[in-house]
């Protein structure tokens, strides 16, 4: 049965750190913001995932122990990341609004305008009586 959970251990901690091999060569290699948003997100969520299972098979496999700590990081970080992107995601496409094509473009183009005039935040205005638009003038 232990030869079970290593064999399980190292196969995880193999794709996990394929995984995080891709990611982070996926934010340092792609051109853009948009483009390296991926890379930690996805990729490398992904890889810290699968090596901190690895961690709760090897503790229970050998020595019969089992922690929060891994499931509470996991937690943390499938919480926090897709937030995270998200936020980064929409200041840069709000700043790339504000700029009208002074950012550097990516391969995939400029992100489409929205087709009528809809209330969604990335495209909304500051409204006169909020603090930032005062705080400009």
């Amino acid at each position: 049965m232990a030869a079970f959970f290593e064999i399980a251990t190292v196969a995880l901690l193999v794709v996990g750190a394929s995984f995080a091999l891709i990611g982070s060569w996926g934010l340092v290699r792609l051109p853009t913001l948009m483009e390296r948003l991926h890379g930690p997100t996805k990729a490398t969520t992904l890889g810290l995932g699968g090596m901190l299972v690895a961690s709760i098979l090897f503790f229970q496999g050998t020595q019969g122990i089992w922690t929060a700590h891994e499931l509470l990081i996991s937690l943390f970080l499938f919480i926090t990341a897709p937030i995270s992107a998200n936020m980064i995601a929409k200041v840069h496409l709000h700043r790339l609004r504000k700029a009208r094509g002074e950012v550097e473009m990516s391969r995939a183009g400029q992100p489409p305008l929205p087709e009528r005039d809809i209330d969604w935040a990335t495209y909304e205005a500051p409204r006169k009586d909020t603090p930032v638009a005062t705080s400009e003038r």
